[in-house]
């Protein structure tokens, strides 16, 4: 009697530390895979990002046979790519609410100096009516709303693993595993972001 009293005193402490133990792996392997589904989702934002970058120059191009006294704007926009895809190449390393911070700064100012090149073209009909032009413009569309699709993805990501990060008992192992909380895109951008209208 006595030996069976000692062995379930033995057992249920370390029965206990047992299913703690594994319990804590579960949920830190949980944040994990949240984490990474999460930046992820960032990377599918980040291809179309630079597939846009890439169009850029050759809209550029094809702009600069027609808008010759319109270098300060065709510049801007090549300056602004360039930043922004210097930018997205850094937030790619390491997703976090800084460097999407600073993506959407980028992002902003090249949407900005995107629509003044729209705007521009709209005085130049031939331009309009180029075909490479409008092959670019159907591109460039078509990339924006994947951008978007990609976004939304994003969003949802984020979202699950916060939730999941600030739910209990996760939100403990979360502080003792240096799991950060992350941030919307539109929360970042809301206010900054220029949506780039690409209409002729």
């Amino acid at each position: 009697m006595e030996h069976t009293s000692a062995m379930i005193s033995w057992f249920i402490p370390v029965f206990a530390i047992v299913f703690v133990s594994w319990y804590f792996i579960v949920i830190f392997n949980r944040l994990v895979r949240l984490d990474n589904e999460r930046k992820n989702a960032f990377s599918q934002i980040s291809v179309q990002l630079k597939r846009r970058y890439d169009l850029i120059p050759n809209l550029v191009e094809t702009a600069k046979a027609y808008l010759k006294h319109e270098n300060q704007t065709l510049e801007s926009v090549i300056n602004a790519r360039d930043h922004a895809e210097a930018t997205r190449r850094e937030a790619n390393k390491s997703p976090t609410p800084q460097a999407l911070g600073e993506l959407m700064g980028a992002e902003a100012i090249l949407g900005g100096a995107l629509g003044g090149l729209f705007a521009v073209v709209e005085s130049y009909p031939d331009l309009k009516a180029d075909q490479t032009m409008g092959r670019l413009h159907e591109e460039l569309v078509s990339t924006e709303n994947r951008v978007a699709f990609a976004r939304q993805a994003f969003n949802d990501a984020v979202m699950v693993y916060n939730t999941r990060r600030e739910s209990f008992p996760d939100v403990l192992l979360a502080k003792m595993g240096g799991f950060q909380e992350a941030i919307l895109w539109d929360e970042i951008s809301q206010n900054e972001r220029v949506s780039v209208k690409v209409s002729f």
